[in-house]
């Protein structure tokens, strides 16, 4: 890959990053702006040293791009004040960070950055209760609760990721076997079942509210114009609907696709079946899901056992 194409590499997923924080974080306007430039300035850094792909950053490259903003002299004549190179620190472990929650990447660089931060974990998965919840929620009689339906369904019901979801054409869906063919990390196509929930919310989708829409192409799931939605218009759906549920914790699509794994470990399934639905390239990647298991295991045990 050249210098060039890497650095539109780092720029796409910083603009995915960016609005992540805004719609899931809430971040303001202001501090997103400052992110931006911290961001884009990493990406520079990234290009001017020649560095591999974004999925190839080390923590050395991190401490490498801390001390290039210290000898870097701004067009004052200044250099970044301690303060700035805090903030930028802060963006770019944020974004690697986000990177390996989202799955673009396999490793999380930042979990051996040693500076002072507060303790960070995987998204929490939902109770099967509070899944159900906000897939009820969405609207039995519009074309738009009947997307949304659909949408959350196939979300928990096959365990996509958002990129994954949005790309979906309509002959992705085999409504006969209930299946999806899903395009994943690297181009790789795997096939996922989904469950009957999921196929009669698809199958409202289709026949009753998606040509309501006019779409304007084959994408799976449209916008009120007609358009492929987009990764922004996902996010704001799902959090949306688990406002209306009153859920406290911080729920995205990336939560319902953890969730999903966790359930399936929950009811036993094999963890290499578990892989294979996710799209892990690593078993070690899928691994990090039997850590909640274990956690409630442990958690059901110390609420039920008489000697916990």
């Amino acid at each position: 890959m050249t210098a060039p194409s890497k650095l539109a590499e780092v720029l796409r997923h910083v603009d995915e990053y960016l609005n992540h924080l805004a719609v899931e974080r809430g971040v303001s306007v202001h501090t997103l702006r400052a992110y931006e430039r911290d961001l884009r300035l990493y990406a520079t850094f990234r290009s001017e040293h020649a560095l591999g792909d974004i999925a190839d950053a080390s923590t050395t490259e991190l401490a490498q791009f801390v001390a290039w903003m210290k000898t870097r002299t701004l067009p004052n004549g200044r250099t970044y004040a301690q303060s700035s190179i805090a903030r930028g620190v802060v963006a770019v472990r944020g974004y690697h960070r986000f990177l390996f929650v989202e799955e673009f990447v396999s490793t999380d660089i930042t979990s051996n950055v040693d500076t002072p931060r507060a303790p960070r974990s995987l998204p929490k998965a939902l109770t099967v209760d509070q899944v159900s919840q906000i897939l009820d929620l969405p609207s039995n009689h519009t074309p738009l609760g009947w997307r949304d339906s659909a949408m959350l369904e196939l979300l928990y019901g096959a365990g996509l990721r958002i990129s994954e979801l949005v790309q979906l054409d309509l002959d992705d869906i085999d409504p006969v076997d209930r299946l999806v063919r899903v395009l994943g990390k690297g181009d790789k196509q795997r096939i996922v079942p989904y469950g009957e929930p999921a196929a009669d919310a698809l199958d409202r989708w289709f026949v009753r509210g998606r040509h309501q829409m006019t779409p304007a192409n084959s994408a799976v799931f449209v916008n009120t114009r007609g358009g492929r939605l987009t990764r922004q218009g996902v996010w704001k759906v799902v959090h949306r609907y688990a406002d209306k549920a009153g859920i406290a914790q911080s729920v995205s699509p990336h939560t319902l696709r953890h969730s999903f794994a966790t359930h399936l470990l929950d009811g036993g399934a094999d963890v290499r079946i578990v892989q294979e639905l996710l799209g892990h390239a690593s078993i070690a990647t899928t691994q990090i899901y039997t850590q909640v298991s274990r956690g409630m295991l442990k958690s059901v045990y110390e609420r039920s056992h008489p000697r916990a």
